[in-house]
C-alpha cells in the first residue's frame, strides 16, 4: 500500500489487520453483554427455584445453581470434573445430568436457565436437556 509516497511495512499490516480483529472480538463480547444484561434483568433465583446459570470456554462448560436472594451458589458442575475423552456436545450432557443429580440431592426440582447471553445451540442445548434428563424442570 502506498501512504504519502511510501510503501507500507508488512509489520504495519499485519498490526493493523490485529488491531481490526480485535475490534471484531470486543463487539461480540459487547453484544453477548448486552444480550446478558437483558436476560439477567427477567431472570431471578430463589432457594425454592434457583437459576440455572451457564458460562462455556473454548475447552469446557461451567454450569452452577445460584440463589440470587442470598447471592450464593447452591452447587456446581462442569466438563473439567469429568476428565473422560468426550465431544464437547457429549460433555456438556454429562454436566447437565451432574448438575441435575447434585440439585436433587439438595432437594431442587425446579430452576431457571440462565443462558447468559449463548445461544440456545450446540453445548448449551445439551447441557439443557442432559440437565432436563437427569430430571431438573425449567
Amino acid at each position: 500500500m502506498l501512504t504519502n509516497g511510501y510503501v507500507e511495512k508488512p509489520e504495519n499490516l499485519q498490526q493493523k489487520l490485529k488491531k481490526i480483529k480485535m475490534k471484531k472480538d470486543i463487539k461480540k463480547r459487547e453484544r453477548r453483554d448486552k444480550i446478558r444484561r437483558r436476560i439477567r434483568s427477567s431472570v431471578f433465583g430463589t432457594a425454592n427455584k434457583p437459576r440455572l446459570c451457564v458460562y462455556k470456554s473454548n475447552k469446557h462448560i461451567y454450569t452452577q445453581l445460584i440463589d440470587d436472594f442470598t447471592a450464593s451458589t447452591l452447587t456446581a458442575a462442569s466438563t473439567v470434573q469429568l476428565g473422560e475423552k468426550l465431544s464437547k456436545k457429549e460433555a456438556a450432557g454429562e454436566a447437565g445430568k451432574k448438575i441435575a443429580e447434585k440439585a436433587k440431592e439438595k432437594g431442587i426440582n425446579n430452576v431457571v436457565f440462565d443462558r447468559s447471553g449463548y445461544k440456545y445451540h450446540g453445548v448449551v442445548k445439551a447441557l439443557a436437556e442432559g440437565a432436563r434428563e437427569g430430571g431438573l424442570n425449567f
